[in-house]
Order: C-alpha cells, then sequence, then structure tokens
C-alpha cells in the first residue's frame, strides 16, 4: 500500500515551466508599434582591451570599441555599453556565455538571459514613442542605426539599440518589465495622437 502511494506521489510531481514576461502582447498605434520579443541568450560582458580580440574571435562579432555604437554578425549582436563593458544578445539559439568560457583571455562573462525582457518599437512614430519617456535624442543624425545606450525610460534602466531607421529595440529588467511596457503603450497612443 505504501509503494502505491510512492508512485502516485512521484507520477503527480508538477514541473516548473518558465514563462516569458508579458508574452505574446503588441499594441498599434497610428505610425508605432510595441511588441515582446522571443526570449534570448544574453551575457554582460567586461574585459581590458586586451582581451577583445580574443573574444571578439570566440563570439564570431567583433566587438565595438566606440562609444554608442553596435555590431552584428548571424543573430549575435554586442552593445557597447562602456569602454570595458558589452551587452552580448544572441537571438539564434547560441550560448555565448559557452564561447567566452573557451577564453583564455582576461575577461567577465555572466549570464543574464532570464533577468532582461526585450520589446521592439517600431514605425514612423517609434522615436516619439520612446521619447514619451526618454530624454534622449534619437534624431537619426544623432542615434543613427546600429547606435545603442545605456539611458533611462520613465523611471526605468533600459539598454536602447536603434536596428533600423523606423526600429528600435529596448531591453530592460523582467522586474520593470509591465512598468516599461505600459509606459510605451501609452507613449504610443500618444505619439499616435
Amino acid at each position: 500500500m505504501v509503494k502505491a502511494a510512492a508512485k502516485t506521489t512521484a507520477s503527480a510531481t508538477p514541473s516548473a515551466e518558465r514563462r516569458a514576461a508579458l508574452a505574446g502582447q503588441t499594441v498599434s498605434a497610428t505610425g508605432v508599434a510595441l511588441a515582446v520579443l522571443p526570449p534570448a541568450e544574453r551575457i554582460s560582458l567586461r574585459a581590458p582591451e586586451a582581451s577583445v580580440a580574443a573574444l571578439s574571435k570566440a563570439l564570431g562579432v567583433t566587438l565595438p570599441t566606440k562609444p554608442k555604437t553596435s555590431a552584428s554578425k548571424a543573430g549575435r549582436t554586442a552593445l557597447w555599453l562602456g569602454p570595458d563593458e558589452w551587452l552580448v544578445i544572441d537571438e539564434a539559439g547560441k550560448d555565448p556565455l559557452a564561447d567566452c568560457a573557451k577564453v583564455t583571455a582576461l575577461h567577465s562573462a555572466v549570464g543574464i538571459s532570464h533577468r532582461n525582457v526585450a520589446f521592439s518599437v517600431t514605425g514612423p512614430a517609434a522615436a516619439a514613442a520612446i521619447n514619451g519617456g526618454c530624454p534622449q535624442d534619437l534624431s537619426l543624425e544623432v542615434f543613427p542605426v546600429g547606435a545603442a545606450s545605456r539611458t533611462i525610460l520613465g523611471k526605468s534602466e533600459i539598454v536602447l539599440l536603434r536596428s533600423g531607421p523606423d526600429a528600435f529595440r529596448v531591453e530592460c529588467w523582467r522586474s520593470f518589465s509591465d512598468y516599461v511596457f505600459t509606459l510605451l503603450s501609452e507613449a504610443a497612443s500618444d505619439a499616435a495622437a
């Protein structure tokens, strides 16, 4: 009798499944669309200048060394966040942390895939919607395609990437994702008006 109960308990063990924050949510307004992007692999990378070449080779993308720049190759994007700091995003399903583990040059790579959530903001009013909560100049002349920066949106820190003339990627911490999505939704409605 005890063995039967144990079998029943073992087979009824619930499994935990991680759900993406705000999965499937979208907002469309005249001139702007907002969507939650699929999960991606991400690392926070810190390294001195002497290690950049070895890390770039291992990652398959040249780490940018100029402020507010990014580089992309084969579904992997590296965003310059500081003189020795990058956010590396892989949307191709490969693990940048594993690639960095093979490098013997001095560096620190930390997996932050589950910490961040990303949104796409697209359309002719995309910059206006983001500027509803972000003080950064998003004109194409000042913030061209490929530009990236750590900035704020309302009261939340974000990482912003301009992926096209009318397209942006907004990265934020998962714990702020509802706030950021709601702020961008309201700003998209205002930009459309």
